[in-house]
């Protein structure tokens, strides 16, 4: 299993990594909410339940999905949806 910083330094560069597909766009958006990569930052701490690399790639791909399909932006924030999510999933 990875250290918790290996968790955090393999999720910045998956972050910053472009598919170049839609969710591209907003990458940005959710390097921006989590402002710094170190092991510091609470808002990172999800990292902890998750167990591998793989779980970190899921958790990404679904997040960039309910950004897609759920986020209204004329309604609600993109930080408040990523909030969301890591709260409730």
């Amino acid at each position: 299993m990875p250290t918790y910083a290996e968790k955090i330094t393999y999720f910045e560069n998956s972050l910053n990594k472009t598919e170049g597909n839609y969710y591209d766009d907003f990458r940005g958006n959710i390097i921006l909410f989590f402002e710094e990569f170190n092991s510091q930052n609470e808002r990172l701490q999800f990292l902890n339940s998750l167990d591998s690399f793989t779980e970190i790639d899921k958790w990404i791909e679904k997040l960039a999905s309910r950004i897609i399909l759920k986020l209204d932006e004329e309604s609600e924030q993109i930080n408040d949806f990523i909030y969301d999510f890591i709260e409730n999933g």
